[in-house]
């Protein structure tokens, strides 16, 4: 397999996708965040004293998605067409699951942004409920799927959920 990150010289390069066509692209990603009893009820009851946690989590996984190429050195900066954040809240576990899908049309993949979108959510969801709770474990961050590109939709099997909506 070709490293397409590095020249003949072994420096780190930015991949050119001039020459390829564009295409419309989607990714969804998922992520969870495992609170304790108090975290859950205040999330679940939005009496959080910073505000409604999972508002303001679902705005910074948007505006994570978008500042994606600030980030990570060899992601193109590129014109995200939609993005959207949500969450699913799992009682018995005391987990919050949060998604984020992003669409383009253009000649590269937004898997990047969708985890990004993903990280930053769950880590704001944190910085909002600390005071609670310093134990709060996020994780199980990945891609639920793909589509657009050379290599067409790619289903993560292990993506059960709602990785589809």
């Amino acid at each position: 397999m070709e490293l397409t990150h590095f020249d003949q010289s072994g420096n780190a390069l930015m991949v050119d996708v001039s020459k390829k066509a564009d295409t419309e692209r989607e990714a969804t990603a998922t992520g969870t965040i495992k609170v304790n009893e108090a975290v859950y009820q205040a999330v679940e009851s939005r009496t959080i004293k910073k505000g409604d946690v999972l508002s303001v989590a679902a705005t910074a996984g948007i505006m994570g998605a978008k500042k994606t190429a600030q980030l990570i050195p060899m992601c193109h900066i590129l014109p995200l067409t939609g993005c959207r954040v949500w969450f699913e809240m799992e009682s018995q576990q005391k987990k919050i699951h949060c998604f984020c899908a992003v669409k383009i049309t253009g000649k590269t993949g937004v898997e990047m942004e969708a985890l990004t979108g993903v990280s930053v959510a769950l880590l704001t969801i944190y910085d909002m409920c600390k005071s609670l709770d310093h134990s709060m474990e996020i994780g199980e961050i990945y891609l639920c799927r793909k589509t657009g590109g050379s290599s067409g939709e790619v289903v993560n099997q292990n993506a059960g959920r709602s990785h589809l909506s």
